[in-house]
């Protein structure tokens, strides 16, 4: 009797540990870095055609409204994304942790700044995630050259309102384009360079 005990203890304690496994297995997968090679997968049921360099785009028919992502920035000002309309708006997803996105950053860099001097409406705003603190953020910020905004979301909260089925972040980095009404347009969850990151915007601004 003793025996079959001890047995079935044995049984319980190993089906925790493969739960507690798998668990920690899904949390990795949201956090993740992956560079330009990664393959990013599919949200599931959205209308979405995802091209050979893994940049993900919808029809405009079909687009949805992005959630509202608004909260205290790593400068600690205040920040709306719902007060954008009227602007293409490029969603940047990032940790100073993540190799991918210090590899991304001077890309971002240049292209903001290239479409704010020639008076382009589109807005750039990070999500800054999984920093431990404010200043790894702001020294990240500092050393790319980035002038643009990030909300401050070290917890990775503000990821998940968006909502399933649609083109949403599932990597760190991703980078989400929503067009001029605030519909998610565009979507990969890969680093991408200069080139890729045009090919995502400038489609949006040549909507009327």
């Amino acid at each position: 009797m003793r025996i079959g005990r001890a047995s079935r203890r044995r049984s319980t304690s190993g089906r925790a540990l493969l739960l507690t496994a798998v668990t920690a297995v899904g949390a990795l997968t949201l956090t993740a870095c992956t560079d330009s090679d990664g393959k990013p997968s599919g949200s599931g049921g959205g209308n979405y055609v995802t091209g050979p360099s893994g940049i993900s785009t919808v029809a405009r028919s079909e687009r949805v409204a992005a959630p509202k992502l608004d909260g205290e920035t790593v400068d600690g000002e205040g920040l709306d994304t719902t007060a954008l309309k009227g602007k293409v708006v490029v969603l940047n997803v990032w940790g100073s942790w993540c190799p991918p996105c210090r590899a991304e950053a001077p890309h971002f860099a240049k292209v903001s700044k290239e479409l704010a001097d020639a008076g382009k409406p589109v807005a750039f705003v990070g999500i800054n995630t999984r920093d431990n603190s404010k200043q790894n953020a702001a020294a990240f910020e500092e050393t790319f050259g980035i002038t643009y905004p990030s909300l401050y979301d070290p917890d990775g909260k503000l990821m998940l309102r968006f909502p399933a089925g649609t083109l949403n972040p599932q990597a760190i980095p991703s980078t989400i384009i929503l067009d001029k009404e605030g519909r998610i347009a565009a979507r990969t969850l890969a680093a991408v360079n200069e080139e890729q990151l045009r090919s995502m915007i400038d489609p949006l601004l040549a909507e009327q």
